[in-house]
């Protein structure tokens, strides 16, 4: 599973030119999901999320957690996180999740974070999506559940 984060002072998700998904500062989290994935791996990169430390405190330290800041959280579907450009030039998708196994690990790891977080906002699954965002810093990372 891989989380590609980014600080955002602002962030939305469109469908057909309408507004279905919007927050101030916080996560913009693109969710990535592999064939092997399962709930516990998801378990423990929410917590991994929630948990990280990247806003920056009175003293300009990243110190901050979301919830310290009161932050949102903007979750999108994103399979070309396992994009594999190894051979040639077109991508191969072959390590993404099924649509049907990664959907439902997609509505999992949502529900997960709306135990802690009161601003969390989502994308559509398999949708063609258009995301805007102002990024805070920038400040970007990636968590891979293979490196954790």
């Amino acid at each position: 599973m891989k989380f590609l984060i980014q600080c955002v002072q602002e962030a939305n998700v469109s469908v057909d030119s309408k507004i279905i998904g919007s927050i101030k500062k916080g996560f913009l989290v693109f969710v990535g999901i592999n064939q092997s994935d399962t709930k516990e791996i998801a378990d423990k990169m929410v917590r991994k999320l929630l948990n990280l430390r990247i806003f920056q405190d009175e003293a300009g330290k990243t110190n901050l957690n979301l919830t310290s800041v009161n932050g949102g959280l903007l979750i999108i579907s994103q399979f070309t996180l396992y994009a594999d450009c190894k051979h040639g030039n077109r991508p191969s998708f072959i390590n993404a999740g099924s649509p049907d196994m990664a959907n439902e690990l997609y509505e999992y790891i949502i529900e997960k974070c709306r135990e802690t977080i009161t601003d969390v906002e989502h994308g559509e699954f398999g949708a063609d999506m258009k995301v805007a965002l102002i990024n805070d810093g920038p400040f970007t990372i990636m968590l891979d559940s293979d490196e954790l």
